[in-house]
């Protein structure tokens, strides 16, 4: 069956897993354990990628901006524009917290951003460039991040990509 909605980003919250959609500006809310739909919220912008720090959830929508969402109200808490050396980081993707930062990969550059959440600077880069030898299409990039806090370590793949990489990340 066709569905008008593409689905992008997704993270677990209070026995929840919440859905991002691209151009919807609906995120789903399901059931942890049945997956069963428990409801939905709107918000502005794009969807693209979403974290939680304990506290609050973290999109991103594309820009160098992280919205912190109130997760019981849905509301925006506050925002961050994430900045390297050179300025604002736009198109900032899927996200994941790793210990005590946020990691987004950057659409079409196969690098991930470790960025500082109070402040939003970019306080390392991890270089994926070589990890995948595909073509330079933009819909076979960098494109997903999970972390084993057991294991210390990274997951990472992309759109089309054939192969989970596991990667770790030294100081």
């Amino acid at each position: 069956v066709a569905t008008p909605y593409f689905g992008e980003g997704i993270v677990n919250w209070n026995n929840q897993l919440l859905q991002l959609t691209l151009h919807h500006r609906v995120c789903f809310k399901y059931d942890l354990a049945t997956f069963a739909k428990r409801g939905e919220f709107k918000y502005e912008g794009q969807g693209w990628g979403l974290t939680q720090d304990g506290k609050s959830i973290i999109m991103s929508d594309s820009t160098a901006v992280l919205r912190f969402l109130d997760p019981e109200t849905f509301k925006e808490k506050h925002r961050i524009t994430v900045k390297d050396s050179d300025g604002p980081v736009a198109n900032l993707n899927e996200l994941e917290l790793v210990k005590d930062k946020i990691y987004a990969n950057v659409w079409e550059r196969d690098k991930i951003a470790i960025i500082e959440p109070k402040a939003g600077k970019v306080v390392g880069w991890i270089n994926l460039e070589h990890l995948w030898a595909g073509s330079d299409n933009w819909d076979e990039t960098l494109n997903g991040i999970a972390y084993d806090p057991e294991g210390d370590r990274l997951f990472v793949t992309g759109k089309k990509w054939p192969y989970l990489y596991e990667i770790r990340v030294k100081e």
